[in-house]
Protein backbone atom coordinates (compact mmCIF):
# COMPACT_ATOMS: atom_id res chain seq x y z
CA UNK A 1 0.00 0.00 0.00
CA UNK A 2 1.79 3.46 -1.21
CA UNK A 3 0.94 6.16 1.77
CA UNK A 4 2.35 9.01 -0.43
CA UNK A 5 0.48 7.93 -4.33
CA UNK A 6 -3.02 7.39 -2.54
CA UNK A 7 -2.96 10.94 -1.48
CA UNK A 8 -5.27 13.23 -3.53
CA UNK A 9 -3.30 16.58 -5.25
CA UNK A 10 -5.33 19.43 -4.45
CA UNK A 11 -5.35 21.53 -8.16
CA UNK A 12 -4.90 25.48 -7.06
CA UNK A 13 -7.22 27.66 -8.72
CA UNK A 14 -5.26 29.33 -12.17
CA UNK A 15 -3.53 25.53 -12.79
CA UNK A 16 -4.97 23.54 -15.23
CA UNK A 17 -4.04 19.55 -15.85
CA UNK A 18 -4.53 17.52 -18.97
CA UNK A 19 -3.35 14.02 -19.73
CA UNK A 20 -3.11 13.01 -23.45
CA UNK A 21 -1.97 9.69 -24.79
CA UNK A 22 -0.07 9.26 -21.00
CA UNK A 23 1.59 12.48 -21.10
CA UNK A 24 0.56 14.52 -18.28
CA UNK A 25 0.92 18.56 -19.03
CA UNK A 26 0.37 21.14 -16.39
CA UNK A 27 -0.27 24.84 -17.19
CA UNK A 28 0.07 27.58 -14.46
CA UNK A 29 0.25 31.47 -13.73
CA UNK A 30 4.18 30.77 -13.94
CA UNK A 31 4.51 28.34 -17.22
CA UNK A 32 3.96 24.96 -18.32
CA UNK A 33 5.67 21.51 -17.76
CA UNK A 34 4.73 18.34 -18.71
CA UNK A 35 6.09 14.48 -18.59
CA UNK A 36 5.13 11.26 -19.30
CA UNK A 37 3.30 8.92 -17.21
CA UNK A 38 4.41 5.19 -16.65
CA UNK A 39 1.89 2.81 -18.91
CA UNK A 40 1.11 1.00 -15.37
CA UNK A 41 -0.46 4.58 -13.61
CA UNK A 42 -3.50 6.53 -14.63
CA UNK A 43 -4.64 9.41 -13.78
CA UNK A 44 -8.45 11.33 -12.60
CA UNK A 45 -9.71 14.50 -12.10
CA UNK A 46 -12.53 15.45 -10.63
CA UNK A 47 -13.87 18.78 -8.72
CA UNK A 48 -10.33 20.19 -8.58
CA UNK A 49 -8.29 17.27 -6.90
CA UNK A 50 -6.04 14.88 -8.72
CA UNK A 51 -5.99 11.15 -8.18
CA UNK A 52 -3.17 8.60 -9.39
CA UNK A 53 -3.94 4.71 -9.24
CA UNK A 54 -1.99 1.90 -10.48
CA UNK A 55 -3.30 -0.80 -12.74
CA UNK A 56 -1.79 -3.79 -11.30
CA UNK A 57 -0.03 -4.45 -8.25
CA UNK A 58 3.52 -5.67 -9.63
CA UNK A 59 6.66 -4.64 -7.55
CA UNK A 60 7.23 -2.04 -10.16
CA UNK A 61 4.16 -0.54 -10.32
CA UNK A 62 4.05 -0.26 -6.81
CA UNK A 63 7.31 1.32 -6.56
CA UNK A 64 6.57 3.98 -9.88
CA UNK A 65 2.80 4.46 -7.79
CA UNK A 66 4.17 7.50 -5.08
CA UNK A 67 6.81 8.88 -7.49
CA UNK A 68 4.77 9.52 -9.96
CA UNK A 69 2.47 11.09 -7.64
CA UNK A 70 5.16 13.21 -5.86
CA UNK A 71 6.28 13.96 -9.55
CA UNK A 72 2.68 15.39 -10.49
CA UNK A 73 2.63 17.20 -6.85
CA UNK A 74 5.60 19.07 -7.63
CA UNK A 75 4.83 20.26 -11.45
CA UNK A 76 1.22 21.83 -9.97
CA UNK A 77 3.25 23.62 -7.21
CA UNK A 78 6.12 24.68 -9.35
CA UNK A 79 3.50 25.89 -12.32
CA UNK A 80 1.54 27.55 -9.29
CA UNK A 81 4.69 28.77 -6.99
CA UNK A 82 8.06 28.37 -8.77
CA UNK A 83 11.18 26.49 -6.65
CA UNK A 84 14.39 28.32 -5.30
CA UNK A 85 17.14 27.29 -3.67
CA UNK A 86 19.96 29.60 -2.23
CA UNK A 87 23.54 29.12 -2.04
CA UNK A 88 26.45 30.89 0.01
CA UNK A 89 29.99 31.17 -1.08
CA UNK A 90 32.71 31.32 1.77
CA UNK A 91 36.28 32.10 1.19
CA UNK A 92 38.78 34.84 0.72
CA UNK A 93 38.39 35.88 -2.66
CA UNK A 94 35.68 33.44 -4.01
CA UNK A 95 32.99 35.33 -6.23
CA UNK A 96 29.96 34.52 -8.81
CA UNK A 97 28.77 36.59 -11.20
CA UNK A 98 26.07 36.45 -13.80
CA UNK A 99 27.36 37.06 -17.72
CA UNK A 100 24.99 35.89 -20.51
CA UNK A 101 23.60 32.38 -20.01
CA UNK A 102 26.41 30.93 -17.63
CA UNK A 103 27.28 31.80 -14.13
CA UNK A 104 31.08 32.58 -13.93
CA UNK A 105 32.85 31.43 -10.49
CA UNK A 106 35.95 32.53 -9.31
CA UNK A 107 36.75 29.42 -6.24
CA UNK A 108 40.29 30.01 -5.80
CA UNK A 109 41.51 27.84 -8.81
CA UNK A 110 43.55 29.02 -12.01
CA UNK A 111 40.90 29.54 -14.32
CA UNK A 112 37.41 30.86 -13.55
CA UNK A 113 34.67 28.69 -14.15
CA UNK A 114 31.74 28.99 -16.63
CA UNK A 115 28.68 27.09 -15.65
CA UNK A 116 26.03 27.24 -18.26
CA UNK A 117 22.50 28.07 -17.17
CA UNK A 118 19.82 26.04 -18.69
CA UNK A 119 16.16 27.07 -20.06
CA UNK A 120 13.99 27.52 -17.80
CA UNK A 121 15.97 28.47 -14.55
CA UNK A 122 17.01 32.34 -13.52
CA UNK A 123 19.38 32.40 -11.50
CA UNK A 124 20.79 35.92 -9.44
CA UNK A 125 23.56 36.42 -7.66
CA UNK A 126 23.65 39.32 -4.58
CA UNK A 127 26.57 40.45 -2.60
CA UNK A 128 29.08 38.45 -5.25
CA UNK A 129 28.54 35.46 -2.64
CA UNK A 130 24.72 34.40 -2.47
CA UNK A 131 23.56 32.71 -5.11
CA UNK A 132 19.70 32.41 -6.03
CA UNK A 133 18.41 29.78 -8.28
CA UNK A 134 14.85 29.37 -9.41
CA UNK A 135 12.59 28.21 -11.75
CA UNK A 136 9.12 25.90 -12.05
CA UNK A 137 10.80 22.29 -12.78
CA UNK A 138 11.93 21.29 -9.03
CA UNK A 139 14.48 18.75 -10.58
CA UNK A 140 15.88 21.98 -13.16
CA UNK A 141 16.60 23.68 -10.19
CA UNK A 142 17.84 21.14 -7.45
CA UNK A 143 20.18 19.55 -9.90
CA UNK A 144 21.79 23.18 -11.08
CA UNK A 145 22.46 23.95 -7.46
CA UNK A 146 23.61 20.46 -6.98
CA UNK A 147 26.58 20.73 -9.70
CA UNK A 148 27.59 24.47 -8.62
CA UNK A 149 28.04 23.05 -5.42
CA UNK A 150 30.20 20.30 -6.33
CA UNK A 151 32.72 22.56 -7.99
CA UNK A 152 34.19 23.31 -4.50
CA UNK A 153 31.80 21.70 -1.29
CA UNK A 154 32.22 22.80 2.13
CA UNK A 155 35.54 22.01 3.33
CA UNK A 156 35.69 21.06 7.60
CA UNK A 157 38.54 22.79 8.61
CA UNK A 158 38.27 26.82 7.64
CA UNK A 159 34.46 25.87 5.86
CA UNK A 160 35.95 27.35 2.51
CA UNK A 161 33.65 26.40 -0.50
CA UNK A 162 29.54 26.23 -2.02
CA UNK A 163 27.08 25.71 0.68
CA UNK A 164 23.41 25.79 0.21
CA UNK A 165 22.34 28.44 2.46
CA UNK A 166 20.65 25.89 5.19
CA UNK A 167 23.51 23.94 4.90
CA UNK A 168 25.58 23.63 8.38
CA UNK A 169 29.09 22.32 7.84
CA UNK A 170 30.38 20.87 11.03
CA UNK A 171 34.16 21.97 11.79
CA UNK A 172 37.08 20.05 12.63
CA UNK A 173 39.95 21.16 14.80
CA UNK A 174 43.46 22.05 13.12
CA UNK A 175 46.38 20.47 14.52
CA UNK A 176 47.40 21.16 17.94
CA UNK A 177 50.84 22.31 19.26
CA UNK A 178 52.16 19.62 22.08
Amino acid sequence: MSRIGNQTISLPEKVSIAVADGAVSVEGPKGKLAWTLPESIELSQEDGTVTLKRRDDSRQTRAMHGTSRALVANMVEGVNKGFSRKLEIHGVGFRAKVQGKALDLQLGFSHPLAHPIPEGITVTVEENTKILVEGIDKHLVGQFASDVRAYYPPEPYKGKGVRYADEHVRRKAGKSVQ
